[in-house]
């Protein structure tokens, strides 16, 4: 259960797409955390369409893509090592048995087998793409904790506003009705994977995140991705202009 590295077509890509919750898959050797498999396939196991979408997006552009190959309650692919979250006792009000206990030895472990290879693949397809901006693709639920969501796209930063607000205001030209920094904000930190490998490369980064009431089916993934083509690739070209957005550091 490697990640999965999905290459470009292009000969310099200009955009790299991740996926850190592509999967709800646990090894046999976890027996599930001691979920249910319907646990495991809901929202609390991943993301719900958000590789199908960096799979659309691969195809439609040719833009490499990099996807976790686990749930991300095996161990978080989006979490800092010091989260509390990233080995979660509970998501969402369940609790996960499987990680009740967890000691030293476990939690190295699942960091070896699942965890650096994942950093280490998003790594090495950003060193073969040096020029790139890398988009953080998510799925977010359309309620939580009896609080709705009424929107489709948010577009989550820490830095780089003007490029995100150009993102934000073509997926709006493309009919979605968008929000910044919602669900969740990258200036709380929620956008770890993109901002820690954006920042070791030196590259611009945003999250993208999507209600997955709108991915839940095949027809409706490519439906979405055809709308997002002509945003995703705008994003890609102001990424290549000194003005669309501040300097690198």
């Amino acid at each position: 259960m490697q990640p999965i590295t999905l290459s470009g077509s292009a000969a310099s890509p200009r955009l790299v797409l991740t996926c850190e919750h592509a999967s709800p898959a646990v090894p046999g050797e976890y027996a599930g955390l001691g979920l249910a498999p319907t646990q495991l396939s809901d929202h609390i196991g991943w993301d719900i369409g958000a590789a199908a979408l960096a799979m659309e997006l691969n195809r439609c552009l040719g833009a490499p893509a990099v996807m976790s190959g686990v749930s991300r309650l095996l161990v978080d692919c989006n979490r800092d090592l010091g989260d509390a979250d990233l080995i979660p006792h509970r998501s969402h009000g369940v609790v996960i048995p499987g990680n009740a206990a967890i000691d030293a030895a476990d939690r190295t472990d699942r960091l070896a087998r699942f965890y650096d290879p994942y950093h280490a693949a998003v790594d090495t397809q950003l060193r073969r793409c040096p020029d790139a901006l890398l988009l953080s693709l998510h799925s977010f639920t359309p309620e939580l904790n009896g609080r709705d969501r009424p929107f489709d796209v948010g577009v989550l930063f820490d830095d780089f506003d003007e490029l995100a607000d150009a993102f934000a205001r073509d997926i709006a030209g493309a009919g979605f009705v968008v929000r910044m920094n919602e669900p969740y904000s990258g200036l709380d930190g929620l956008i770890f994977s993109a901002r820690s490998h954006g920042q070791r490369h030196g590259l611009r980064y945003l999250e993208l995140e999507i209600n997955n009431r709108l991915l839940r089916r095949d027809a409706d993934v490519c439906a979405i991705a055809a709308r997002l083509l002509e945003p995703i690739t705008n994003l890609a070209t102001l990424n290549g202009t000194s003005s669309a957005a501040g300097q690198l550091p």
